[in-house]
């Protein structure tokens, strides 16, 4: 240590200037750091910060997601008007997770079948029902029928059409719960842009209007 001590810092007439001059670096590396420190802390907490806003908007954005597309069509106007009166995050969280146990067919078990069910159904409407202007499947007529619905047990499909009649498709379901059974549902792309519409008439007698008997 000695010899370390003489080889950094040899002894004679300037060994006071040394000292000094060892003081001196000393107080400026300490009045760097000082220097510094206050520069790094904002960007400390703008790291902290930044994640929580981040948050915030994707809890708003899929708060309104699901009321206005996920559960559009299955949520009841007494709950709507109940999940609007909320408050809080909090509640509105507990609210959504009350909604699928209500309609769990088998609450004892970790799986929602309902719930899965629902949005296997949204994507598939979104995959085969998107219009060629950019409208999603779901928001579609037959992706509305889909999803409330479910598959219907029969579809004949005319995608083509013929000079006179537009693309068409009918949808049968032998039974739904509260509805009937034996129900048709005929679908008409009347602009042939891939929108198909629930025909708002009887639709055998606009085919014999528009096809020539035989």
């Amino acid at each position: 240590m000695k010899r370390i001590r003489r080889l950094l810092y040899p002894q004679g007439p300037n060994s006071a200037w040394t000292s000094l001059l060892a003081v001196l670096i000393l107080m400026a590396t300490v009045t760097v750091s000082l220097v510094a420190w206050p520069s790094e802390v904002p960007q400390g907490s703008s790291t902290i910060t930044q994640p929580q806003t981040d948050q915030a908007q994707t809890s708003d954005q899929f708060l309104k997601k699901w009321l206005d597309q996920d559960v559009v069509y299955i949520i009841t106007d007494e709950e709507e008007a109940a999940f609007k009166a909320l408050t809080t995050d909090e509640e509105r969280y507990h609210f959504i997770e009350q909604f699928w146990s209500r309609r769990d067919p088998s609450p004892d078990t970790a799986e929602n079948e309902f719930r899965d069910e629902h949005y296997r159904r949204i994507a598939y409407s979104n995959e085969r029902f998107r219009t060629g202007s950019g409208k999603p499947g779901w928001q579609t007529d037959r992706g509305h029928m889909y999803v409330v619905y479910g598959p219907p047990d029969q579809i004949e499909s005319h995608p083509l059409g013929s000079a006179n009649v537009p693309p068409y498709e009918v949808w049968r379901y032998r039974h739904l719960q509260g509805i009937g059974d034996d129900l048709w549902i005929w679908f008409i792309d009347r602009m042939r842009t891939g929108d198909y519409h629930v025909a708002p008439f009887n639709p055998g007698k606009w085919l014999d209007s528009v096809i020539p008997p035989g």
